[in-house]
């Protein structure tokens, strides 16, 4: 399915008092499949994340792309050669936060999406926040791209010790030579998920990087995002997909 589409900001209220704007995408006079939050790398909302949420919108999907960044420099696009101007906004992100920002884009699917199905997908930090999602929101499943701060990391504890909590399945995609989160990272995501007896789907690709995904990125493979957007999509139909939303309809309808 490809569809033409309508793009643009939207402004959010969150829960805290703040303000937070989104990138909104949904396909042009059609009835979306799903309500989808994605969630962005350190780089802000940028062209590529914008392009990324519209990539979902073209195959159905009701995407928005929340600027987490919006309580220290809203509209902030970095440059990927330039990591060091992300790092005081990635620094000052606090997970109550980020909960309230997740819950006031939530909010708005919920109430654009009627009994649609919602899940999340992120790429990077937004890997993490997309594993947050899924641990507060009530998402039919989520999507990780090489999620780092998911597991204990000396720049955060990690959400590990939450995993009991964990609300749906996760797709996890990690890069085997990722140099910002290792082979014990990954394991311990998958330890954990497995002690808690949670549902989850582990993709590795050997031979890449983090940030494999981002045609921006020196570390982009061609190969690799070609095999994951492709598993993405089928994870995203199969759990949050047209009959899950008449499942869904059904359970509530017999409630």
């Amino acid at each position: 399915m490809s569809a033409s589409i309508h793009a643009e900001f939207i402004t959010l209220n969150v829960s805290d008092g703040t303000t937070m704007r989104a990138y909104k995408a949904r396909p042009e006079g059609a009835v979306s499949q799903s309500g989808l939050l994605v969630f962005q790398e350190a780089f802000g909302v940028n062209a590529h994340m914008r392009d990324v949420t519209e990539r979902f919108a073209r195959k159905g999907y009701l995407a928005v792309a929340p600027e987490l960044f919006h309580r220290t420099e809203p509209g902030f696009e970095g440059c990927y050669d330039d990591f060091p101007s992300a790092m005081a906004h990635l620094q000052a992100l606090k997970v109550p936060e980020l909960e309230a920002d997740l819950q006031a884009t939530y909010d708005w699917l919920r109430a654009n999406a009627g009994n649609l199905p919602i899940a999340s997908v992120g790429y990077s930090m937004g890997g993490r926040v997309s594993f947050l999602a899924a641990l507060t929101l009530p998402l039919a499943c989520a999507v990780s791209y090489y999620g780092g701060g998911i597991a204990p990391n000396p720049m955060s504890p990690g959400l590990l010790s939450r995993a009991n909590q964990l609300r749906a399945p996760v797709l996890f995609f990690w890069g085997g030579r990722d140099q910002h989160i290792g082979p014990e990272q990954v394991r311990a995501v998958t330890e954990a998920l497995r002690a808690a007896g949670k549902d989850y789907v582990n993709v590795e690709f050997s031979d890449v990087g983090h940030g494999f995904f981002c045609d921006a990125r020196p570390s982009y493979s061609p190969i690799a995002a070609a095999q994951a957007w492709p598993i993405t999509l089928n994870f995203l139909r199969l759990h949050a997909g047209a009959g899950r939303a008449e499942e869904l309809r059904a359970r509530r309808a017999q409630a």
